[in-house]
């Protein structure tokens, strides 16, 4: 029997000013540390959300398709709240990241060679009765618990910057700006290179489906962003812009330095932009942005990282 409880999930995460980053830009850059999230990245608000709702309403069994950091926030809101959850996870799955998910109590599923296959099994199994599919990133009730980040924020920003993967966080971002009343703070949407379908899709002015991910910021690796990305884009200020691996890979870097934090590259990619000098560009070029002066920045964090794995890209893009 599952044990609910309507005491939020996730954590009340610190926000505070980055002097470097400050004085590096010479804007008030403030700091929203999701990598502090008991599963490691931002996902645990929205997901948490979404898992407690489900369970409140019976579901039998949670089921999701990530071995990522939506996987992760699943498997441990599962874990919490007494309930049954299958993970299915493609063959490329790290053995670690099957472990670190078992040890969550999640059951997993190795199916498939790609993401697609595992996902195809994931919704298949979900027709049982009483399961329950819990999406990475494409459902309100996801975007309603996201949209708690913005709330906690001290006071009012001139801007925010986030990652864009498939484009939970930043529909989240939008939807808490637009609860506290803050509908004319834009939000600076920011991508890698060859992993940019919401940019695409915002020149285009419909869905646009990448061929492939060519970036190693593997979790903004959604080929296609969510439809919602382009309605809140319809409603708010929204500016998309992306960054080079190499940009991001270094910041990585001078970030582990100056805030003694290591993040994966999606994570890094919303701080590149500050770290690389574009942020200015920007101000300069866009009329939105020429009063800015207190940046929050939400560092989404996630798990998909480790020391050696950011030295080997040091060492494969020459920073």
């Amino acid at each position: 029997m599952s044990q609910f409880t309507d005491e939020p999930l996730h954590f009340r995460t610190p926000y505070r000013e980055s002097p470097s980053l400050s004085k590096l830009t010479g804007l008030n850059v403030w700091l929203k540390f999701e990598n502090g999230q008991p599963s490691g990245s931002f996902k645990i608000r929205g997901i948490g959300h979404m898992c407690q709702k489900c369970v409140l309403k019976g579901c039998k069994r949670l089921v999701c398709s990530s071995g990522g950091n939506a996987g992760m926030a699943a498997a441990y809101a599962a874990r919490k709240l007494s309930a049954p959850i299958t993970i299915f996870v493609p063959q490329t799955t790290s053995n670690l990241t099957v472990q670190n998910l078992k040890q969550e109590g999640a059951e997993v599923q190795v199916i498939g060679s790609v993401w697609d296959e595992a996902n195809d099994a994931a919704l298949e199994f979900t027709k049982q009765d009483g399961f329950v599919y819990v999406p990475p990133f494409d459902n309100p009730l996801l975007w309603e618990g996201h949209s708690s980040i913005i709330k906690e924020l001290d006071s009012k920003p001139d801007m925010v910057i986030c990652s864009v993967g498939g484009g939970g966080l930043l529909c989240g971002v939008v939807q808490g700006l637009q609860a506290c009343g803050w509908n004319d703070v834009p939000v600076l949407a920011v991508e890698t290179v060859g992993a940019h379908s919401f940019n695409e899709a915002l020149i285009a002015g419909h869905l646009v489906t990448l061929p492939g991910i060519a970036s190693i910021a593997k979790s903004l690796g959604a080929k296609t962003v969510c439809q919602g990305t382009l309605e809140v884009a319809k409603e708010h200020p929204i500016i998309a812009c992306t960054v080079t691996d190499k940009d991001t890979v270094k910041s990585m870097s001078t970030f582990l330095d100056d805030e003694k934090v290591l993040v994966e590259p999606a994570c890094a990619a919303s701080f590149a932009v500050l770290y690389n000098g574009q942020i200015n560009k920007l101000m300069q070029e866009r009329v939105e942005l020429k009063n800015v002066k207190k940046v929050a920045v939400i560092v989404c964090g996630g798990t998909q990282i480790t020391i050696g794995q950011l030295n080997q890209w040091k060492k494969e893009f020459d920073v």
